[in-house]
Order: structure tokens, then C-alpha cells, then sequence
């Protein structure tokens, strides 16, 4: 059963799902509660409407939306169609979207007039003008006439004949994902059809999820954690409840009135969520699990999510390149477990460490981590050369990630090779000493980047976060670090910061904080 499952389009994906419980919700917004039943026919009516403006199997469509109904129609109608999805942040400036228009040849776009106290509207206006292959620019939940519109094309829909294309899940593109770009240009990973259900279904096995289930949805949908919990509740033949914004007071409020049964998230989230006064106000009796993902969480933070939510927290890890789920803790797994490692591969998920030279290292020995699995992509669009630096002819991925993996097969992950920081001949791994200040009570975030200097080559410089109403100093936070870790390792210098910069995936944009430290230390 799960075996031809794996096997499925995403459209396929939607249609069992519809077979079982064509009545039952599926998708919970702030303004529309949909059965499965009207996804599928919305979704029909959008391919059809679609296709009267030219678009075909393979064709790209980008969508830059918040977390709406309408994008999870999108995604099904083109599905159907055989078009290629491509999403991207709200919070894009016209650089960072004309660069991802032109990188993936987007013959139409679907917008918001406003969001993010960005215009949108008029962005995309300015954009049509200087790429020739955007043909189409279509509104949602606003109407202009220098623009289609969504509504419009649903409506238009209702009167085409239409007839699903076939798919080969093996082969045929269902998305092109951007990466988050914490190190460099955004690069377009290819995902088939068979990379997203598969890895949907096999981590709906593994989370043990029921029609019964009820998921939040606080990530991004146009990010691969937010796509991947769509197909997720999907398959599962659940219900997903999602947030336009997250807020940690609105995600309280929606579990106890939505009775939200999984919730994944960042770690940012949930120490937000913990954090608030209002907290202990809420009925979280209805939690049973979450994926926490994208970031390392300390192990107060995991002893909390378990005892004050009430929920057996699983901690994930994977990448845009991998659809994403490689690894995860199980139910079974203590808390220093969940914090240390991100668990064991999943049924399917090769993983080996290997040196610079690509060859297997000891266990228990840094090196660079490496995969094969059904998540994989085909490559990244239209960059052979980046393929090739990251996928070998074996089918192996090499992620840029450092990691261990111990006798029982635990992966822990230490860091990127790019983050690295060689002081004085010393290698410092920023992530091993970011999870010693974690255990500092007064510490609510923590990054830790290298600096150029004429000496050492490299000296690193620890960013902090205090808790709210924690006094911190540096002289306080050194002695602290001093006791836990070799001297090399002491950051040699501290800040305090009020915020970092983000990755929708709820990263530290490491590379731009490095830049502002960068220029404040020079200037210095």
C-alpha cells in the first residue's frame, strides 16, 4: 500500500485522498475552511483556467504568497497540469525576484497586492516590462485591470473541458525550490513529483499520523518545510490549519480552538511559545507530536516542549536539496538525544561521512555528511556546474554539512564547512560552542561567526540574544564559555543583539551578520 503510494504524482496524492474522504476538511485559513472535495474542484477549475492562458506541462509558474488557501489550490492545479511550481519569500526585494523570474523562465506569477509592507502590485508592474518570458501576472484576493486574477480564472475554468496530463513521478519536475541562500546566490533545486510524495508519505509513517491529525502550519508554504507539511497532511488524509504570520500568542489560541494535534516548527517558535506571558492561559491537551527542523535546540528547550506542551517533540533534519526529511529522532529518543543529534536516517535514507577527499571517515570522526534517498533532486535549473560540484556520478550529494555518526547510527550535526572558523591553525566548529551557551539560563539565541585578522587568520565573534530581563556581559559570558570549552575555542569577542537576520526557514543568515560584524570590526 505505502509502496505504491510512493509512487504517486502529487495529483494522484490528492485524488486518494478524495476517494476516502471527499467531506472532510482540509485546509483551514483566516478567511475559508475547505473539504477535499473542494480542493479537488477548485484546483481542476484553476488547471483549466490555466491552460486557456498557455500554460503546459513543464512550464514554470512562480507563486509568492503568505500562508493562503489559494496557494495550496495553485499547487494542486498545476500538479494537474504538469507545470512546475515556483515559490519564493513575500518578504523578496525586485533583485532577489527579478534574479529567481529570470533564473527559472516563469511564464506567470501569482502575487498579493500588499504584504510584508511590501507593493507587490507594483513590483511585479515594473518587472513584466524587463523579462521577456513572464507573460502573466495574476492577483490574489485583489482585483486591477492591469492584471488577471485568481478568482477570475477559477470562474473562467468552470466552462473548459479539462483532462489531467499524465506524469511520470520519476522523472517529471513538481517544484523548483530556491535555496535560502545563507551562503551564496539562491540555487533552483529540482524536486519530481516521486522526491516530495515519497518523502510526504514516509515521514507520515514515521510521525505516525492518522485522519485523526490535526497539523499547525506556522512555516512558510512557499519554503520546502511548509510544502512538504501540505503534501504531509494530504497524505495522511488530515487536516492542516494554517497561519498567514506566525505569532506565538495566535499559534496558542489556534491550538486549543482548532485542537491541533501536530505541530512543527523552527526552535524560534517554540521559545517564543514557551516564553509568552499568556502561555499557561492555553489548552494544548490536544498536541501529540512535532518536527522541530532548521536549527539546533537547546535540551531545556526540548524538556519544556515535552513537559509544559504536552507533546513528544521529533527533531528532523534534511535540506532543500532532499525534499528535505534525511533523518530523525524517534518517539523513544531522550531529550539529550533530540538536542545532540538529529537522529537516524529514515527507511530509504543512505548517509555516510567522508573526508575532503571524499573518502569514508571513522565513526564518531568530523567530516563532511553525504546521502542518497528518495528525496533527492534531479539538480539544480539550469546550473550543471553546481550539480556537479554537489552530486557525484554514484548518485551521492555531498550537503556541505560537517557531522559525526555514532555505532547506533545517530547523526550529530557540527556545523557548515563554510562556517568553519581556522584560528591560529585551530579548527572551531561555531555549532559545538553556540550548544555550550545554550545551557546558559540568561541565553535565548546564539551565533557565532568568523572575523579576519592579521594575526590569527580567523578570530570568532559570538552574537547573543539575552532572554527577556536577562543582564548579560561579555566579561560574564567569557567565563562562562571559558569553563565548558578548550581556550581556542573562547570567542574572542561577544555582542549582544536584539535580533538576527533570518532565513524564512528560521536560519541565522549567518553570512549577513558576518558582514555587518565585519565592517564594524574593521571600522573599529
Amino acid at each position: 500500500m505505502f509502496k505504491l503510494r510512493y509512487e504517486m504524482s502529487v495529483s494522484q496524492l490528492l485524488r486518494t485522498a478524495i476517494e476516502k474522504c471527499p467531506d472532510s476538511e482540509v485546509i483551514v485559513d483566516e478567511i475559508r475552511r475547505m473539504k477535499y472535495s473542494e480542493l479537488d474542484k477548485e484546483s481542476t477549475e484553476l488547471a483549466a483556467g490555466l491552460t486557456t492562458l498557455g500554460i503546459k506541462k513543464g512550464d514554470r509558474v512562480a507563486v509568492s504568497l503568505p500562508n493562503w488557501h489559494e496557494f495550496i489550490v495553485i499547487k494542486f492545479a498545476l500538479g494537474k497540469i504538469g507545470a512546475i511550481l515556483v515559490p519564493f519569500n513575500t518578504r523578496f526585494k525586485i533583485g532577489e525576484v527579478a534574479y529567481i523570474l529570470q533564473k527559472s523562465g516563469a511564464k506567470a506569477v501569482f502575487f498579493p497586492r500588499e504584504f510584508d509592507d511590501i507593493n507587490h502590485y507594483g513590483q511585479y508592474l515594473e518587472l513584466k516590462e524587463s523579462i521577456p518570458t513572464l507573460q502573466h501576472l495574476i492577483g490574489v484576493r485583489f482585483k486591477d485591470e492591469s492584471v488577471q486574477n485568481f478568482e477570475d480564472l477559477l470562474e473562467l475554468g468552470k466552462g473548459v473541458p479539462f483532462t489531467e496530463v499524465e506524469i511520470d513521478s520519476k522523472e517529471d519536475v513538481s517544484a523548483i525550490l530556491f535555496t535560502s541562500g545563507t551562503t551564496g546566490k539562491p540555487k533552483g533545486a529540482m524536486l519530481t513529483h516521486k522526491n516530495l510524495v515519497h518523502t510526504a508519505v514516509a515521514g507520515g509513517e514515521w510521525m505516525r499520523c492518522t485522519p485523526d491529525d490535526v497539523f499547525l502550519m506556522p512555516t512558510p508554504v512557499f519554503h520546502v518545510m511548509g510544502l512538504m507539511f501540505i503534501l504531509r497532511t494530504v497524505a495522511s488524509e488530515a487536516r492542516m490549519v494554517l497561519m498567514e504570520v506566525f505569532k506565538p500568542e495566535k499559534a496558542l489560541a489556534l491550538i486549543e480552538k482548532e485542537k491541533v494535534t501536530i505541530h512543527p516548527g523552527v526552535p524560534t517558535m517554540f521559545i517564543l511559545e514557551l516564553n509568552h506571558p499568556n502561555f499557561k492561559k492555553y489548552d494544548l491537551s490536544s498536541l501529540r507530536t512535532g518536527e522541530m527542523a532548521a536549527a539546533p535546540c537547546p535540551v531545556e528547550i526540548i524538556h519544556r516542549i515535552r513537559k509544559e506542551m504536552g507533546m513528544n517533540v521529533l527533531v528532523g533534519y534534511g535540506m532543500t536539496e532532499t525534499s528535505p526529511t534525511l533523518t530523525a529522532t524517534g518517539f523513544d529518543d531522550d531529550n539529550i538525544t533530540r538536542a545532540e543529534t538529529v537522529g537516524r536516517p529514515l527507511p530509504g535514507v543512505e548517509i555516510k561521512i567522508v573526508d575532503e577527499n571524499r573518502n569514508v571517515v571513522e565513526l564518531n570522526t568530523i567530516g563532511e555528511l553525504a546521502c542518497r534517498s528518495f528525496g533527492l533532486m534531479k539538480g539544480y535549473y539550469k546550473d550543471p556546474e553546481k550539480t556537479a560540484e554537489a552530486m557525484d556520478e554514484n548518485g551521492w550529494y555531498y550537503s556541505g554539512d560537517l557531522a559525526t555518526q555514532d555505532e547506533k547510527g545517530y547523526i550529530r550535526i557540527v556545523g557548515r564547512k563554510k562556517e568553519m572558523i581556522i584560528r591560529g591553525g585551530y579548527n572551531i566548529y561555531p555549532r559545538e560552542v553556540e550548544e555550550y551557551f545554550y545551557t546558559h539560563p540568561g541565553v535565548m539565541e546564539v551565533a557565532i561567526v568568523g572575523l579576519p585578522d592579521s594575526v590569527l587568520g580567523e578570530v570568532s565573534c559570538a552574537c547573543i540574544k539575552p532572554k527577556p530581563n536577562a543582564v548579560l556581559t561579555e566579561a560574564e559570558m567569557k567565563d562562562f564559555i571559558s569553563e565548558r570549552v578548550a581556550d581556542y575555542k573562547v570567542p574572542d569577542r561577544i555582542v549582544f543583539v536584539d535580533s538576527f537576520p533570518m532565513t524564512a526557514s528560521g536560519k541565522i543568515r549567518k553570512l549577513d551578520l558576518k558582514s555587518q560584524l565585519q565592517s564594524e570590526y574593521q571600522a573599529k
